[in-house]
């Protein structure tokens, strides 16, 4: 990059659900027989230390004592690992630069894991690859073919076979429920011969040496586990792959130990459950045997795995109230930025905006959920209620005015003809004290709420103008108001039987960024980057993953577009880089492709800010801060550890 041309200033965005997660790491010894499973038997292990949000683990050692896991404790999804020892976890040796790590396995003195640190050679391919580093040396190598993706690796107990979920030189699908992946297998010594063992399939578990278990959703629509047995000299199937787990209850994300273990470990939802737990399948009698929902009946478990020996049962869960560690949502989490002139901050909550003198952030609370507006001070310390009333989505804090935020009020995604009307909040900033928690406010409605669905309202540097998008001609377009006295001055900005959304101004006032599917608007999966003067001439389209006329090109979808704070750059949301890991194994993400990017106007020097299995999304873009450090302020009542939710799309009503 040009010295003088990088990107620079402050990001803030909001990641779905990670900052409430508070995940460590469990286990329990395995019982004997099912008749010996009972709570009182069951002695759980907190593995982990409490800090951040603690993982996708697996058993370092024969006897589950050791554990290597996830941890974003460091401002991205990096490797760590427990003793029984240490009161702290230690870092692993990993690549260095890499945003993204997940599903760590030690074996033979190796440490396996899915980095993404590699970007392929085309947009629309996920970026996970399994690599190994020898832990003595420390010298790490791709185990993944160039040009194929692969994730959930499995290790054998001996080390020497591996199995991934695939999507082998397949460019992504556009999947996010179930991954059109398939499962292949390989010697760790060789592991460009590889072998399709299941054309679909994901989140392979060896049993032994010669039986993959893996899951999928079966024909009758429920998340079902299989196996295939495979020769141990050539490694094709040996015979046909087989259902193991029944019909009526989802089993997913399978554990497998030894060839002389009898259990498998699967993660369950059942009907009449809202939670998901872990259950050990016997294979000889093929009954299930509850053991988390005796332990913890109301919190979620997640990803089982064995001790090399069989003799210990690991899951990630809520850590629980009033246990050492994390215990407070931070307002505000400093993520590791792959560009060292931006600094990059989650906030606890969703569409953020910057205020004038950038010692302060609007935003509304947990997204889909009422969210309200509230003001932050950018270091986090200190947050102020603003408006408590529901359906309050977006917010926009005017440049010339420290005490207006404009935000839209009712369903902002229903139809065109919603009742949503844009309104203007007004407050005094001297009321921002730490002694205060409510902010007296006046609000205004800026849109006639007969007109119909007008939200994501921006307002222009001068501060006069208010561009936003509205359905009232039974189509999203782009419209601008006066900012202080409504529709008495409104104007159309653009017009079209397609959505137009999401407008921001640059910082000059001279253009309009929005994401608009006008290019294909019977789709309302694609979106794009679309420029505009506030006068509505000099419409033109910035393409990011390819030229005019290509097939990438036609498939972005690109929403919460903004501009740098010297409006050389756009910031935004996108599906370029396909998914990291496999959504049935955390919770809800509803977008698990979105990540942010940044690019030129002309849509060239694309570059990827987030990697990672979440949602990331609603970003704002503003000046470099002056602080040094962050704050963790007392939360609301309402914003708590371990409130979370499951897949949304992962129902019982099959």
């Amino acid at each position: 990059m040009e010295p003088g041309r990088e990107p620079t200033g402050t990001v803030v965005f909001a990641s779905v659900g990670v900052t409430s997660f508070g995940f460590d790491v469990f286990s329990v010894a395995v019982p004997q027989t099912p008749e010996s499973v009972s709570a009182a038997g069951l002695a759980e292990r907190r593995h982990t230390d409490g800090v951040s949000v603690n993982f996708n683990a697996q058993f370092a050692d024969d006897v589950g004592e050791e554990v290597a896991f996830v941890s974003e404790r460091t401002g991205s999804a990096g490797l760590f690992l427990c003793r029984p020892e240490s009161e702290r976890a230690v870092p692993l040796p990993v690549v260095e630069g890499s945003l993204f790590h997940d599903r760590p396995a030690v074996r033979g003195g190796r440490l396996y894991f899915v980095s993404s640190h590699e970007k392929p050679a085309a947009w629309f391919r996920s970026w996970a690859a399994v690599y190994a580093t020898e832990l003595g040396s420390e010298e790490t190598v791709r185990v993944t073919p160039q040009g194929v993706a692969d994730m959930s690796p499995a290790v054998s107990t001996s080390g020497e076979l591996l199995a991934v979920a695939s999507y082998g030189e397949r460019p992504w699908a556009f999947d996010f429920h179930e991954l059109e992946t398939e499962v292949a297998v390989f010697r760790a010594a060789d592991p460009a011969h590889r072998v399709v063992v299941a054309a679909r399939g994901g989140w392979p578990t060896w049993h032994g040496e010669g039986t993959v278990f893996f899951h999928r959703v079966a024909d009758d629509g429920w998340w079902s586990v299989f196996r295939v047995d495979i020769s141990p000299e050539t490694l094709e199937p040996s015979g046909a792959e087989t259902r193991v787990t029944p019909p009526g209850v989802h089993c997913f994300t399978p554990a497998a130990a030894g060839r002389g273990c009898r259990w498998i470990a699967v993660a369950t939802r059942r009907k009449g459950l809202a939670k998901r737990h872990i259950e050990l399948f016997d294979l000889e009698t093929e009954q299930f045997t509850a053991v988390t929902s005796l332990l913890n009946p109301e919190l979620h478990h997640y990803n089982p795995f064995f001790s090399p020996s069989g003799g210990r049962l690991g899951y990630h869960r809520f850590r629980g109230a009033g246990v050492q560690g994390d215990s407070m949502i931070p307002y505000l989490q400093p993520v590791r930025s792959p560009v060292s002139s931006i600094r990059m901050l989650r906030v606890h909550g969703s569409f953020p905006s910057f205020s004038p003198d950038a010692k302060h952030f609007a935003l509304n609370g947990d997204f889909f959920k009422s969210p309200g507006v509230t003001i932050l001070r950018a270091d986090g310390s200190k947050r102020w209620v603003l408006a408590k009333q529901p359906n309050l989505f977006y917010t926009s804090w005017s440049p010339t005015e420290s005490g207006v935020v404009f935000t839209s009020i009712g369903p902002i995604f229903e139809t065109p003809k919603a009742t949503v009307r844009v309104a203007r909040i007004e407050f005094d900033p001297s009321e921002l004290t730490d002694d205060r928690g409510d902010v007296d406010v006046a609000v205004k409605e800026l849109t006639r709420p007969e007109a119909g669905n007008d939200a994501f309202p921006a307002v222009s540097p001068c501060g006069r103008w208010v561009v936003f998008r509205s359905g009232r001609s039974g189509h999203k377009n782009l419209y601008i108001v006066d900012a202080a006295r409504g529709e008495e001055t409104i104007r159309r900005v653009t017009d079209g039987e397609w959505i137009d959304t999401m407008p921001s101004w640059s910082p000059d006032g001279e253009l309009i960024a929005f994401s608009s599917n006008r290019h294909e608007p019977a789709n309302a999966a694609v979106f794009s980057i679309y420029l505009v003067r506030p006068d509505g001439t000099g419409l033109r389209r910035v393409h990011v993953a390819g030229p005019a006329g290509s097939a990438e090109a036609d498939k972005e979808r690109i929403n919460h577009v903004c501009f740098s704070p010297d409006g050389q750059w756009l910031l935004f949301t996108a599906n370029l880089g396909g998914v990291m890991a496999e959504p049935i194994s955390g919770p809800n993400q509803f977008q698990p492709y979105g990540d942010l990017y940044v690019c030129r106007l002309d849509g060239s020097g694309v570059l990827r800010l987030t990697c990672n299995a979440y949602e990331n999304g609603t970003p704002t873009w503003g000046p470099a801060l002056g602080v040094d450090s962050l704050s963790l302020g007392a939360p609301a009542a309402d914003d708590s550890l371990g409130q979370f939710d499951e897949p949304l799309w992962l129902t019982c009503n099959v």
